[in-house]
């Protein structure tokens, strides 16, 4: 039988979540390593649109349209799922934040940016999402885009991932390609690891920690410890040329009107 991770030490009155794999959570240690990776990206969005009007689409639990709406001048968070919805409502409330359950595809309001992450490999019409985007835009406006990059998801040589919820990942040049299409200026960054999880990543490349901490029994205990101690910090966007791009984690598009 799966185990059933739900968020913990929810405030009074706000109904938890459960992970289902369509969406990331905080307040869930299990998952703690892929919220704090969606969260680095959140943070560097949220530095850039200081005092601007944002959408974040697709806003799932609500964190990420809060950390924007601590700089930003308001935020709608979207999202049509109506647990997540109600969550991020009661959880989170702020002044400059308000959360709208809709589709994607139908909520349009005009704003100086939109925040897409994580979210585009899911749809069957990422063309028409990002015109629809496009269109939302003030002049001077920017829409943040980002999705993993299917050489560092799925196994060596498959098209996809075995993610039930995906519909398409993307190289990064695919990618590019599908953001140009839309947009006159698209600018690529790659996320990758930092920090701790840098030097985890060269454990298991150059020492094989894999097979040590399995030999050694500790494999539980280790990462029972490890997983909740990853922090956004250990996250790291960058530019780089394709060779390098290749082995980020997930490319973020900046798309600029």
């Amino acid at each position: 039988m799966e185990t059933a991770y739900v968020q913990s030490n929810q405030p009074d009155g706000v109904p938890p979540l459960s992970l289902t794999g369509e969406r990331t959570l905080p307040d869930v240690p299990e998952e703690n390593y892929w919220y704090r990776r969606h969260l680095a990206v959140y943070e560097w969005i949220g530095a850039r649109t200081v005092g601007r009007r944002v959408v974040d689409m697709a806003c799932g639990e609500g964190y990420g349209s809060e950390v924007l709406a601590r700089a930003a001048a308001s935020v709608v968070g979207v999202d049509a799922n109506p647990e997540a919805h109600e969550h991020a409502r009661l959880r989170y409330p702020r002044q400059n934040l308000r959360f709208a359950r809709d589709l994607v595809e139908r909520f349009a309001e005009p704003c100086d940016a939109v925040v897409f992450l994580q979210t585009i490999e899911h749809v069957q019409n990422p063309d028409e999402i990002l015109e629809h985007f496009r269109a939302m835009l003030a002049p001077g406006g920017v829409a943040y885009v980002t999705t993993p990059n299917l050489l560092t998801l799925a196994p060596a040589g498959a098209e996809k991932s075995d993610n039930p919820w995906h519909v398409r990942e993307y190289r990064a040049e695919g990618f590019r390609a599908l953001c140009t299409a839309h947009f006159p200026r698209v600018e690529l960054l790659g996320l990758f690891h930092a920090r701790k999880l840098r030097v985890h990543e060269l454990a298991i490349r150059h020492l094989g920690w894999d097979a040590v901490h399995q030999r050694l029994g500790i494999t539980r205990p280790f990462y029972d410890r490890f997983t909740p101690a990853i922090s956004a910090r250990d996250f790291s966007l960058r530019p780089g040329p394709p060779a390098n791009l290749d082995r980020a984690l997930d490319f973020l598009a900046i798309c600029h009107t």
